[in-house]
């Protein structure tokens, strides 16, 4: 069996889709045959009610939990904590509980790899991890780093996104560097884009030219829209709630695009250990 393909969804700036590119990427790459785990790693938990658990504090078991046992040396059973979404995906719940873990963890040994040591215990059956990280680059972040195979960076067609950017490939350069030599670039995903206006074309125009050279920069991009505003509330994809609207199109051509980049990946690396 090859290693699940770990994607972080990150970028330090709030309201820039993330968690709503890893709830119907997630989803969309279970309608295409894969077997997907989306993480909540935000005590926001925005990831958690999105996905139809409007309660995240009420879950018995969250990411929180399996975390404090690697902290404390205990055993994970197989499929701890994690619930079945009803459109395919499986979830790793988060909640408010997480936000003191993540205070707690400056004075734990190897800290920085404690969600990976979770994700060997119960990633194993899974095609596809991603992670949804919190608007931040604290230490949950950096864990997200330490695990992952590649960063997706949502970036919204505004300037001061555009902007914030450069941090963030700061800090994932000095993550290769010093931990995780293995981290590439997924590709940066423009959202929210209202392609009616000229400042949208200019600054996605503008990420293009001056990333598009050394970081890939997705072909799709996700365009503005009310109806996807909505599902959070909701509790469901874009694909039940609005299957037929532009949104859903362009979350199917980036799960395209990923599956492609998944695909070039496994031609060129030979059969790693598990998340080496």
């Amino acid at each position: 069996m090859n290693a699940p393909t770990i994607i972080a969804l990150s970028n330090q700036k709030g309201g820039v889709t993330k968690t709503t590119t890893c709830a119907n990427l997630g989803i969309g790459l279970a309608m295409a045959g894969k077997k997907v785990l989306v993480v909540d790693i935000d005590p926001q938990a925005s990831l958690t009610i999105s996905l139809g658990y409007p309660q995240p504090d009420t879950l018995p078991v969250t990411i929180t939990d399996l975390m404090k046992k690697v902290i404390l040396d205990k055993p994970i059973s197989p499929g701890e904590g994690i619930l079945h979404q009803k459109e395919g995906v499986d979830l790793l719940p988060a909640s408010i509980e997480l936000a003191g873990l993540e205070a707690s963890m400056v004075n734990v040994m190897s800290r920085e790899t404690i969600l990976r040591q979770v994700l060997n215990e119960i990633g194993k059956p899974y095609d596809f991890i991603l992670l949804d990280c919190m608007p931040s680059l604290g230490m949950l972040t950096i864990n997200a780093l330490a695990v992952a195979d590649s960063v997706l960076i949502p970036v919204q067609a505004q300037y001061l996104s555009a902007k914030g950017l450069e941090q963030l490939l700061q800090t994932i350069a000095k993550v290769r560097r010093q931990i995780n030599p293995n981290l590439r670039i997924e590709g940066i995903l423009l959202t929210m884009v209202d392609s009616r206006t000229n400042n949208a074309r200019d600054i996605s125009n503008l990420i293009r030219e001056t990333y598009g050279g050394k970081i890939k920069v997705f072909g799709t991009d996700i365009p503005l829209s009310v109806r996807a505003a909505e599902i959070s509330a909701k509790g469901k994809s874009i694909f039940a709630h609005d299957p037929k609207g532009k949104v859903a199109a362009a979350y199917k051509e980036l799960t395209q695009e990923v599956l492609a980049n998944a695909k070039q990946r496994q031609r060129q690396k030979h059969q790693p250990d598990f998340l080496r």
